[in-house]
């Protein structure tokens, strides 16, 4: 049949609306909506049969039921269930009623046209509520990470919202030690405070290990700022407790649930989380960020470089340090998990390099150690052996037991611009009220 047949077709079925009689059409011609695609082809019937012009308003549609006539009533009704709630992006998906997704079946059926012609009702209905929605909001769809993303529920005449993620990038240095870089619960009492109905002993009915963390330093910050729900931090790496993070810093993400505020300024939010966090972290370089960046920050491969305040158990000359240091620079160190971490982490044996290796003679039982190694190299166990069980080792090829008393993160390698390509971030720092 050609258009026209199976216009005449599908009118004969029963009293169908312009949308849903343009929809079977919908893959003819383009710059139309399928109800302007309707009503020209229900006209130019018409015309060809020399008969009235006669028109089916939505509700009187057996396919729609009439949803075809509230596309207004559906995007206003989304606008206002986010009246509170800055977005610049979003996308309309339709929960339809299985009756109208029979009807639809039917509707091609009937007229004996293609099954799979035109356009299913649900694409239609996006389409329409999200270009009435955009209009009212001056915002633009998004398929793939939208700020929102509305579902309108015809069958149960309810409209849900779902507001995603918004995400902060930036870099951290930790300028005290004993500050863990996330929260750290108490394992006894598992972050209650409380054992069998007694304060815990283990935290002192903290509940926490360490009263602060960098997470607790800045995360609140912002999700305060951006008005979310909770906020969940990442990180490129972790330094232990007790190391300072210095130099350009450790890059990091902070997640905002349901932000009801995504544009705020990068300046103000990096200057109120150094105020609140008191000297203790300092953030730099702040930018409203992409949901990438999450999973570019935990899987940064990056090298290090440290500094490690060293004490020796028993003298060693400059000329000692100097060959063990030597042998240490550009070598390959076999290591297997630290004690220290043995109970919560997988024992096995691992290999990574040192990248470089220098040393500075502070006296006969002190030294300086700068270390820069890849990702994943245990740096206290590099100058103690951990009892044999790093190879080599500072404190193997001087045969003196060496302990790090205090160690200091100088620079997290791979933040070059690669990593920080402008793609990953949102343009504008304005703030959107």
């Amino acid at each position: 049949m050609d258009a026209l047949a199976e216009t005449r077709a599908v009118i004969d079925a029963g009293p169908v609306c312009d949308s849903c009689l343009g929809r079977v059409f919908a893959d003819r011609s383009f710059g139309l909506s399928n109800a302007d695609r309707g009503s020209g082809l229900r006209t130019a019937v018409a015309i060809a049969d020399d008969e009235p012009y006669e028109t089916v308003p939505p509700e009187e549609c057996w396919v729609c039921d009439g949803e075809c006539g509230r596309f207004e009533e559906w995007a206003d009704r989304a606008v206002a269930a986010v009246q509170t709630v800055g977005f610049d992006t979003y996308q309309v998906g339709t929960r339809t009623p299985p009756l109208i997704e029979e009807n639809d079946r039917l509707l091609r059926e009937d007229a004996g046209v293609d099954p799979d012609a035109g356009e299913l009702f649900k694409s239609n209905f996006n389409r329409e509520v999200g270009k009435r929605l955009g209009r009212q909001t001056d915002t633009e769809v998004d398929f793939d990470r939208p700020d929102i993303q509305f579902t309108l529920d015809l069958a149960n005449d309810r409209v849900d919202s779902q507001i995603n993620s918004a995400f902060v990038y930036g870099r951290y240095r930790k300028l005290e030690r004993e500050i863990p870089q996330t929260e750290w619960p108490c394992r006894e009492c598992h972050g209650s405070g409380r054992r069998r109905g007694e304060p815990c002993d283990h935290c002192g009915g903290e509940g926490y290990l360490y009263p602060e963390s960098v997470e607790q330093l800045t995360a609140p910050v912002v999700e305060e700022a951006m008005d979310g729900s909770d906020a969940t931090f990442h990180g490129a790496g972790r330094e232990d407790v007790d190391a300072k993070m210095l130099g350009t810093g450790r890059p990091f993400v902070i997640e905002i649930d349901e932000p009801h505020r995504r544009r705020v300024d990068a300046g103000e939010l990096e200057a109120d989380i150094n105020a609140f966090a008191d000297g203790k972290v300092e953030v730099e370089g702040l930018r409203l960020a992409g949901y990438e960046m999450v999973e570019r920050v935990k899987g940064l491969d990056a090298s290090k470089t440290y500094r490690a305040a060293v004490e020796f158990d028993a003298g060693v000359s400059e000329t000692d340090l100097t060959n063990a240091i030597n042998e240490i620079d550009g070598a390959t160190i076999k290591q297997e998990t630290p004690q220290r971490v043995d109970h919560r982490r997988a024992s096995k044996t691992r290999t990574r390099d040192v990248l470089s290796a220098s040393a500075e003679h502070d006296d006969a039982r002190h030294a300086t150690v700068d270390i820069h190694g890849e990702g994943g190299l245990y740096i206290k166990e590099l100058i103690s052996s951990d009892d044999g069980r790093t190879e080599p080792s500072l404190a193997g090829l001087l045969g003196v037991g060496a302990t790090v008393t205090a160690l200091d993160v100088l620079a997290v390698e791979g933040t070059e611009e690669s990593f920080e390509r402008e793609e990953f971030f949102i343009g504008s720092d304005e703030d959107n009220t």
